[in-house]
């Protein structure tokens, strides 16, 4: 009877490990019986949490899933706009699990290298029909701001044309990606299970035969107006030139009037002196002009004067007196 008790306990023990299983933090599980996904009494797949939980040994499978958000980042695709012009778009998907049961039959069991097979061609398929209906400035631009246009008063700063049509641009890149959520979010969860939380084109590329004519183009705009400003410009320097040297022209013609106007009184004022001391003094101011023209006349050491001893302008130089010799 002992002999038998060791391989009951045995097998009990066996049995009882074999019907414990551990779902771990940020998973979900679900039980598989005979190739069938188990369900509730309302026909909904019963979908353990994590911890520690039972099933029957031998006869049941668990199936554990990843219930935390997840990336799929699709590969860069070329689409054609409402213009035939291609553009290549690289995308990702943000998305979780919701039908654990649903997702596990649709991927054929629980793959999640097909589940995003499966979701990216669905992706791809709204997203191409969104681009074909749109044009280029439409896809890559962003919804218009009005608050930030400038009212009457700033009119001046919207000067170019590219600036202008920059401004009327409505940009539908915003409206293209929720197109594209709300279309795939409801064929996603009915076929595979699965929420897409979001949606977001990343980088949105010209193909490079297409790329360098548009570079060209706008280098050329761009040219175009910087020789535009830099005309401008020059006007503009021409003009507080012309203002510049009529200032300059007038300040001097005004200092010129105000020095010679100066200049007159102060010879006004010195005919005046010299006129009463002649009156004063009339042998002394005749002395004192005399010295003037000899300190003037005689300044460099290298100046010669040819005149007659004898002239008037020597006079005091040979008398003292002023008088005149014999």
């Amino acid at each position: 009877m002992r002999k038998l008790m060791i391989p009951v306990l045995v097998v009990a023990l066996a049995l009882m490990l074999m019907s414990l299983f551990v779902i771990p933090e940020g998973e979900r599980g679900i039980v598989i019986r005979f190739g069938r996904v188990l369900k509730d009494n309302n026909d909904i797949s019963r979908i353990y949490e994590p911890g520690l939980h039972f099933k029957m040994p031998l006869f049941d499978r668990v199936k554990t899933l990843d219930a935390r958000i997840q990336t799929m980042d699709g590969r860069s695709d070329r689409f054609v706009t409402s213009e035939k012009k291609d553009v290549i778009i690289d995308s990702y998907v943000k998305w979780r699990i919701e039908d654990f049961g649903q997702y596990y039959l649709a991927t054929g069991g629980g793959n999640t290298l097909t589940a995003e097979a499966l979701l990216e061609r669905k992706v791809t398929d709204v997203l191409r029909s969104e681009i074909g209906s749109r044009e280029i400035k439409q896809i890559v631009s962003g919804p218009r701001n009005d608050d930030v246009l400038p009212d009457s008063s700033d009119a001046e700063v919207v000067t170019t044309e590219a600036a202008k049509q920059a401004l009327e641009i409505d940009g539908q890149r915003d409206e293209v990606m929720q197109e594209v959520l709300n279309d795939t979010r409801e064929s996603a969860m009915k076929d595979l299970g699965v929420r897409i939380v979001d949606f977001r084109m990343k980088k949105i590329n010209l193909p490079d035969e297409i790329s360098e004519s548009i570079y060209r183009r706008m280098r050329a705009e761009r040219e175009s107006v910087a020789r535009k400003h830099r005309s401008q410009g020059r006007e503009k320097a021409e003009v507080i030139r012309a203002q510049a040297e009529l200032e300059v022209a007038t300040i001097l013609a005004e200092a010129d009037k105000t020095a010679r106007v100066t200049r007159g009184e102060a010879d006004a004022q010195a005919a005046k002196i010299y006129s009463e001391a002649y009156n004063k003094e009339p042998e002394f101011y005749s002395f004192l002009r005399s010295l003037k023209a000899y300190e003037k006349s005689f300044s460099q050491k290298s100046d010669i004067l040819v005149l007659d001893p004898k002239s008037e302008f020597f006079k005091y130089m040979n008398n003292s007196a002023g008088t005149e010799t014999k």
